[in-house]
């Protein structure tokens, strides 16, 4: 390895480094020193950076052996002690899947808070394909459907797999990201563990994105599981329709995606959903997945299904029991202005009910089974 400048290496000396604060113990995690990782990126140079977000700037780095990486760089401050972080992000690192970015080490020195993950060179779902910029990848449905199911099988493993469960509670196009070969990767699973969770990427107290966000989380606060299987809901129907749930509006009532998504199964248009881009698709598969997408945004957190069964509504050709489909819930914020430059947030409810608070009944009928595993 010709990469030196571990935060734990004796070393790293010199007038371009500074000696670590204390020595670490790691296992498979590589703990770079902040002059290391700014040499990387030029300085933090703008024209490295590839992304961010409410909990910090990515910016591509080249390390001293020729490896491209990504590196964030924290925005937020964890409440954790140096120990306590590295401890997180042992763990983090040891979770490995073929559809997680890959956390390869992190800086923890002074105040700074870098994790260095794998470089994936197709960048986010967002870049690729909902952006209307140079960078947009023709995608057929092949690729869409396989970047559904290798997203649904990543989020499995953080539901189902890995103990504890890790609820990501951000899953949005921005968030999935392609190597080369157009693989999705889900990235940043590991911040909902470092950060508490008054860090937040909204103006509310609640951590996600408007757009994504599940009506009970954003609203009562209840995160579970099942705030990420509607979050995936949302993103799915954004890779079938190439629209973004943030940006587009739909008809003279400004419908949000799955709205509109809703609007057409109620007319039976549903295929009306589906990008304009894919020429060639089985209309039976696209149905499924569809359907599956608004099985998973009911207003119910107990009416979704849960990632496995995703994972099996996604891979099997099963017959959907739509009769246990129940209309989707919606989260939207309202911005008002008020003296000193604050903002307040309100919520409504679905198309029916706008204008009105969203209240979810504490007492639910067992919910029918979402699919019926047979063959069509």
């Amino acid at each position: 390895m010709t990469f030196s400048c571990f935060g734990f290496s004796n070393s790293c000396k010199g007038k371009n480094h500074q000696p670590p604060e204390q020595e670490i113990a790691t296992n498979n995690v590589r703990v770079f020193s902040y002059n290391s990782l700014r040499s990387a990126t030029d300085s933090f140079h703008p024209s490295n950076r590839i992304g961010g977000g409410g909990f910090g700037v990515v910016y591509r780095g080249v390390l001293r052996d020729g490896t491209q990486v990504a590196i964030k760089t924290l925005s937020a401050e964890s409440k954790q002690g140096k120990n306590e972080f590295m401890t997180e992000i042992t763990m983090i690192s040891n979770i490995r899947h073929p559809n997680l970015v890959e956390l390869i080490g992190c800086c923890v020195e002074n105040s700074n808070r870098i994790l260095v993950y794998e470089y994936m060179e197709n960048n986010s779902l967002t870049t690729s394909l909902l952006s209307s910029k140079r960078k947009h990848i023709s995608m057929d449905w092949s690729t869409r459907a396989a970047i559904c199911i290798g997203t649904a099988s990543g989020l499995e493993f953080l539901h189902e797999v890995v103990e504890p469960p890790i609820v990501h509670r951000d899953i949005k196009a921005s968030n999935i990201l392609l190597d080369g070969n157009l693989q999705p990767k889900i990235g940043d699973f590991g911040l909902a563990k470092l950060f508490p969770d008054n860090v937040t990427h909204v103006t509310t107290r609640v951590a996600g994105t408007v757009g994504y966000l599940a009506p009970e989380y954003a609203s009562l606060g209840q995160l579970t599981k099942k705030a990420d299987v509607y979050s995936f809901g949302i993103l799915m129907l954004e890779i079938i329709s190439g629209r973004s749930s943030s940006k587009a509006a739909f008809g003279v009532d400004l419908l949000i995606l799955v709205e509109w998504a809703w609007k057409l199964k109620n007319e039976e248009r549903l295929l009306d959903v589906v990008d304009p881009e894919i020429t060639e698709y089985a209309e039976d598969e696209v149905m499924r997945f569809i359907k599956v997408a608004l099985f998973c945004t009911q207003a119910s957190a107990q009416q979704r299904p849960n990632m496995k069964q995703v994972v099996e509504m996604l891979t099997k050709n099963v017959h959907l029991n739509e009769k246990a489909l129940t209309e989707p819930g919606v989260y939207r914020t309202r911005i008002s202005q008020h003296a000193g430059g604050g903002s307040s947030s309100d919520t409504s409810s679905s198309v029916k009910k706008k204008g009105k608070k969203l209240v979810l009944s504490t007492e639910l009928d067992s919910p029918e089974s979402v699919t019926e595993m047979l063959p069509r």
